[in-house]
């Protein structure tokens, strides 16, 4: 039986200018707003924390919040 990515969530590695997928699927969730982030879409992301986020503002949020 053949397993489809759709709907499941990705465990990704993420470095500076890219990310590494540890386990298969089709999105992430933001670590912020729990949104769900096509992989294709993420574009930002910390490397330190190593969690997703949805957008510019939402990373910025994050990186403040500290």
């Amino acid at each position: 039986m053949l397993m489809s990515n759709k709907s499941k969530a990705a465990k990704l590695h993420y470095m500076a200018n890219s990310f590494r997928m540890l386990s298969p699927g089709d999105h992430v969730a933001c670590a912020v707003t729990g949104e769900k982030v096509a992989l294709e879409d993420l574009r930002y992301w910390s490397v330190a924390r190593q969690e997703p986020y949805a957008s510019a503002e939402i990373s910025v949020q994050r990186e403040l919040a500290e």
